[in-house]
């Protein structure tokens, strides 16, 4: 991997990780244009790159992750959080040796992901208009362990990890903003765990040049992501998730038109 395509790579990251269109998704169809997809540090720069932008809901919501003033909500803030990321913990631990070598990097699954999900969002606002409106409530235990099993739908790649969650606090009647944040304040201690998790299995490659790239990465992705962050949550405050939809739609199926007429998108690089 070279340095231009580091920084083209987490800046994809930065663009996507906080909308509901999958940025390990992108990431992968971007490797896979660039020729660099089935390469061992592509795949850890992937996941590793994520934190990064995953740290900007730490500069942009630190009141909620760094306030100690009040002791017993701050822990009931991370303790929540840790409900919500047992789910993919353990499912994490049991499937992904699976998900590496048969999903991720895979670029027909991506693209049935974009497509299906893209159908999906399409009636998001409908199914959940009651919640548009409806006031901040009180996050529980269980609506947090509910919306934890929808991060792992996540694990297949191009399902959209903000999208899954984003849903499923919609689906505990949480308004759209109370739901999205919660999806941020979760990525946290999910990708921190995937992070550590990649480093640790692939220490072996971890030479200086490697992280070098990582950190260039983790930093632009980082800069990027607080610019689409705050776009994020306004658009989706005033406009919805369907025009993310036609989005998922129009990218899945170029994929895999042009895929069924044996154009490999390598050679679009």
């Amino acid at each position: 991997m070279t340095t231009i395509q580091a920084i083209i790579l987490a800046i994809v990251e930065g663009i996507t990780e906080f909308l509901p269109i999958s940025s390990t998704g992108h990431m992968i169809i971007v490797n896979t244009i660039m020729g660099i997809n089935d390469d061992a540090f592509a795949k850890l720069f992937i996941i590793v790159i994520q934190f990064g932008a995953i740290l900007s809901v730490v500069v942009l919501y630190w009141k909620r992750f760094l306030s100690f003033g009040n002791f017993n909500k701050t822990f009931d803030f991370y303790l929540k959080l840790i409900v919500a990321f047992i789910p993919a913990a353990v499912f994490g631990l049991l499937l992904k040796s699976e998900i590496d070598k048969y999903l991720l990097g895979n670029v027909v699954v991506v693209a049935i992901s974009l497509l299906l999900g893209g159908i999906f969002l399409l009636f998001v606002d409908r199914i959940f208009k009651d919640s548009e409106e409806s006031p901040d409530k009180p996050i529980t235990y269980s609506m947090a362990l509910k919306i934890g099993l929808f991060q792992v739908i996540s694990m297949i790649p191009g399902v959209s990890r903000a999208g899954a969650t984003i849903v499923g606090g919609l689906s505990q009647k949480l308004n759209r903003r109370q739901a999205t944040e919660f999806s941020f304040f979760l990525a946290v201690p999910t990708m921190l765990a995937a992070t550590v998790k990649d480093l640790w299995d692939n220490k072996e490659i971890l030479d200086k040049a490697n992280i070098s790239l990582l950190l260039l990465g983790c930093f632009i992705a980082f800069v990027v992501a607080i610019i689409a962050i705050k776009a994020f949550i306004g658009y989706l405050a005033n406009h919805g998730f369907k025009v993310f939809g036609y989005y998922r739609i129009l990218v899945g199926a170029i994929i895999l038109i042009l895929l069924g007429f044996g154009i490999s998108l390598s050679t679009l690089g």
